[in-house]
């Protein structure tokens, strides 16, 4: 009972800390910015960072959980480029549509594509880049089959949920964090709403 009461004091203190990380952490702050500026864009880690956001996500400590951290880059995309001259109202960028941490999730999971995105969370940021960490669960491992509460990564409506906008951040892109007044459009999609008024 006491260890369990000092885990939750490590992980409010921990929360605590990563709620104003530059004040809270200092030097220490940018020195991991500039660790983590030399690292590659996908990189598996040993561990969390956060580890009190890991564990409110779902992550626990044993096979078939592998914590990937993924950089994306800030900012609006150019548009590619088309033959001929382009249109006098044509804009030069565009919004992707969808979150830095949706895009996350999809290089985590293409670079680990026998394993399914689980959740993740955002690490730091600088003028450039984002860097997020994802959680992967490995579907077919022992560990994660005989753990009831994570059984359902196993079925076949979940295979590739990052791409298909399944996970937490993909279905706040969506707007289906929503429900009832202001959201009606919403389902069954925002594409399919605009089609069944034709």
């Amino acid at each position: 009972m006491e260890s369990g009461l000092r885990k939750d004091m490590m992980y409010k203190h921990v929360a605590s800390i990563w709620k104003k990380p530059r004040e809270s952490l200092g030097e220490g702050y940018s020195n991991m910015l500039i660790h983590l500026r030399k690292q590659p864009t996908i990189t598996k880690i040993d561990r969390p960072t956060r580890i009190d956001r890991a564990r409110r996500l779902g992550f626990k400590a044993k096979e078939g959980y592998v914590i990937a951290r993924v950089k994306v880059d800030k900012g609006v995309r150019k548009t590619p480029k088309k033959g001929g001259r382009r249109p006098k109202k044509a804009g030069r960028f565009f919004s992707l549509g969808k979150s830095s941490k949706v895009v996350a999730e999809e290089k985590a999971s293409r670079r680990y594509h026998n394993l399914e995105v689980l959740n993740s969370y955002m690490l730091a940021e600088d003028g450039k880049s984002k860097w997020f960490e994802v959680i992967l669960i490995d579907p077919y491992n022992k560990s994660v089959l005989s753990d009831r509460n994570k059984r359902w990564v196993f079925e076949p409506q979940h295979k590739g949920r990052a791409f298909r906008g399944k996970t937490s951040a993909g279905k706040k892109s969506r707007a289906l964090h929503r429900k009832g007044k202001g959201a009606e459009k919403a389902r069954p999609s925002l594409r399919a709403h605009g089609r069944m008024q034709k």
